[in-house]
């Protein structure tokens, strides 16, 4: 066995380590008790993997200068589309009150909608003054249209009431809201103009712009008038206005001089028009109320008209669009006119009805006509067409107005159509139906030209054709003493229709001297006698021969007739209203 070398001595200058110490030997470590009960492997020493460390959190994404701008221009967008539909909104509500108020719709909108464009373009023009704080001016403008758009419906109703006249109120509402939907457009280009081309920016804001109008045209008289009404309706436009405000506030805090002030005056808006939607059923009929002199009842605005019912003690009033249609004090003097001498003249020139009498009305939705018909045993059947069915439903369910008119929509031998009444002729003449014994028109006054439509010589000839050769008519004619140059003009179409015209006129003490053209396809003298046995309250036979007769002051008219085209109708009824008294 070989001898270990010896040990060798360090060399000069060397370092030389120290000798290590032995290495401890650990203590094992004491066995937790659920080790004790581990399975064999557990108990062999493997232990568990270690967990992982926790993972770091991800780093917060801070969006870009243009992601933010991205966003800012996408919800600006959105806000071009937002105050077009609210402008054009407040235009819509102005000209509807302003033909609900003032009556000739064509002249009121023509009117309105030509007013509130050039004050649009003045608007536009004034935006190149506007050169500081863009931003908060754009701010301020939404907050003036959210207060003055909002609240024009009430003002114009109370404004009606309390005024001697409200057309100042109404242009200078329409000014100030043009005016600042004017400044809107060019404001907002000018915001939104960074990162963009020219010509990309007027496509894209036109196009938001156009597309808001859309949307007003389409809900406004579809959903918005008939379920909001137009009190609740420009508040709550009002507070979009307000909303796109407080909205613009935050978005553009950064370029803003007192965002806290301004956002302040945003919440105060928006809390000012909240408590007026809150009470906006209450404020409409406040501001409806103080146009009648009964207290207001019954009110609904449908798509076609707005109907109010008022009440002072026995005496009920519908009026349409704050036209008075009867009042049930007086109302029984109307229908007996309207209706028992053409039903006289019916039996005389065909006493023996046979298989009944056919009769067709055109208006007379109240059903008060309807219930002077009733009462005739040999009529078999009776067509009512009129357009609205709201004013159908009403007087067809309501106790009250069923007291009136006796329950007559509901008989039997009534049908109600809810049509147009030249487009139900027109389709009745297409399908070949057999013509009617009698025919009674019933409309309201021709204060438009949808219903001046009505009384022209096309409409009249229509009608004429769906009458037998032996058929009697009636036609509602306004008053001969306060309207009579419409009066006379109804009297001068029907006869160039081709009818044979009898005019006469009754004493109603809510409407004043009232008239009715007696028309037939043959001429015929106007009826002696009435149908015997048929009660009546107002009429008799000594009264009736009176009717027909007409003093000196109410002598014909020299005047043209009313044709589809240029509907002269409604321009002499205007003119008679704005001088009621007026002879020449």
């Amino acid at each position: 066995m070989a001898a270990p070398p010896p040990p060798t001595e360090p060399e000069p200058g060397s370092v030389v380590d120290p000798p290590s110490s032995p290495e401890p030997v650990p203590e094992p470590a004491p066995i937790p008790a659920s080790a004790a009960s581990a399975p064999p492997a557990a108990a062999e020493g493997r232990t568990a993997p270690a967990s992982a460390p926790p993972a770091a959190a991800p780093p917060e994404v801070v969006p870009t200068a243009t992601e933010v701008r991205a966003a800012q221009g996408r919800m600006l967008l959105v806000s071009v589309m937002v105050v077009a539909t609210c402008g054009l909104v407040y235009e819509l509500i102005s000209a509807t009150m302003a033909s609900y108020l003032l009556g000739d719709s064509v002249t009121q909108w023509s009117l309105v909608i030509g007013v509130y464009l050039s004050a649009m373009g003045l608007g536009s023009w004034l935006s190149k003054y506007v050169v500081r704080q863009i931003h908060a001016r754009f701010i301020h403008i939404q907050l003036v249209i959210a207060i003055v758009g909002g609240y024009s419906a009430t003002a114009l109703f109370f404004g009606f009431a309390q005024l001697s006249t409200v057309r100042p109120l109404l242009f200078g509402i329409l000014v100030l809201v043009g005016t600042m939907v004017g400044l809107e457009i060019p404001l907002l280009m000018r915001i939104m103009k960074q990162g963009h081309d020219l010509k990309d920016l007027v496509a894209r804001v036109l196009a938001f712009d156009y597309l808001g109008s859309l949307a007003a045209s389409v809900l406004f008289p579809l959903a918005l008038l008939p379920y909001l009404g137009l009190v609740r309706t420009s508040l709550l436009f009002g507070l979009f206005n307000a909303g796109v405000a407080l909205w613009a506030v935050h978005a553009f805090r950064d370029d803003l001089r007192h965002p806290r002030w301004l956002r302040g005056q945003a919440v105060a808006v928006v809390a000012l028009l909240s408590v007026g939607m809150w009470g906006g059923k209450s404020l409409e009929d406040l501001g409806e109320s103080s146009l009648y002199d009964f207290p207001v009842i019954f009110s609904q605005k449908t798509p076609y008209q707005r109907l109010t019912l008022t009440r002072w003690q026995d005496d009920i009033r519908l009026y349409i669009d704050g036209n008075l249609q009867f009042s049930s004090v007086d109302e029984h003097r109307y229908h007996e006119a309207l209706v028992h001498p053409v039903m006289a003249a019916a039996t005389r020139a065909r006493p023996d009805a046979g298989e009944g009498r056919r009769v067709l009305v055109l208006g007379g939705g109240d059903g008060l006509a309807l219930r002077e018909l009733l009462k005739y045993d040999d009529v078999t059947s009776i067509d009512l067409v009129d357009l609205d069915p709201a004013m159908t439903q009403l007087f067809a369910s309501h106790p009250m107005l069923q007291g009136i008119n006796g329950g007559s929509l509901g008989d039997p031998r009534v049908r109600v159509h809810s049509r147009d009444a030249m487009e139900w002729l027109l389709e009745h003449e297409r399908e070949d139906q057999p013509p009617f014994d009698v025919a009674i028109v019933d409309l309201p006054d021709p204060n438009n030209f949808s219903l001046g439509k009505l009384y022209t010589r096309s409409f009249y000839r229509l009608l004429a054709r769906r009458l037998r050769a032996d058929g009697v008519g009636v036609v509602q004619a306004t008053s001969p003493y306060l309207a009579p140059r419409s009066f006379w003009c109804i009297v001068a179409t029907l006869d160039a229709a081709g009818l044979d015209a009898r005019p006469f006129h009754a004493h109603v003490p809510s409407f004043g001297d009232w008239g009715f053209v007696l028309i037939s396809p043959a001429p015929a003298e106007p009826p002696r006698h009435l149908r015997p046995g048929v009660a009546m309250r107002f009429l008799d036979d000594a009264t009736l021969e009176t009717l027909f007769v007409f003093p000196a002051d109410q002598a014909p008219r020299d005047v043209e007739i009313n044709r589809l085209n240029d509907q002269m109708l409604v321009h002499y009824y205007e003119a008679d209203l704005a001088d009621p008294l007026r002879r020449s």
